[in-house]
């Protein structure tokens, strides 16, 4: 299980990153700012995209992008495995939202982005079933995705077809 990136985006017109953390030590050296520079980008689109009080899991090969978009237009993007509990992932967007939202109001350095990512990282399935969630559970929330995600996903897909280095 593994987190990729967490970024807290306020929801305009045009959404801007307020701030992120990224663990890229699993790509290669010259790889890494290509993707997190995707990470970003796609970040930004799916908090666009979504609607204020909805939360959607966007899968993408062997990854999946979690957002959620509150009332009052920050929203929250983590980048995971497929095997990262999607329970913890809302619960810790939740978490980051409510904290930077209580801390700032505008675009600051905050270091705290980096230690969730890092505190999070190390959460293991034991963790998840400790607090009562079933293996099962997840398997069928994952299964459940609805078809404004997979809307999502093909809006993100054609998007980025257009950004190909050639």
């Amino acid at each position: 299980m593994k987190l990729y990136a967490l970024s807290v985006v306020r929801k305009d017109f045009k959404s801007k990153t307020l701030v992120s953390a990224f663990d890229l030590q699993s790509f290669g050296y010259f790889q890494r700012s290509s993707v997190k520079e995707f990470m970003q980008f796609t970040s930004q689109i799916l908090v666009e995209r979504t609607r204020e009080k909805e939360r959607a899991s966007v899968k993408e090969q062997e990854y999946v992008c979690h957002v959620f978009v509150r009332s009052d237009s920050l929203g929250g993007v983590i980048v995971s495995d497929l095997e990262y509990p999607q329970r913890v992932v809302f619960t810790l967007l939740n978490k980051v939202l409510d904290d930077f939202s209580n801390k700032f109001s505008h675009s600051i350095f905050w270091p705290e982005c980096e230690k969730y990512l890092e505190d999070y990282q190390h959460n293991t399935i034991e963790t998840v079933l400790q607090r009562g969630e079933k293996l099962d559970d997840l398997v069928e929330k994952s299964e459940g995705l609805t078809l404004q995600s997979k809307a999502f996903y093909k809006t993100a897909k054609k998007t980025n077809s257009c950004c190909s280095i050639q």
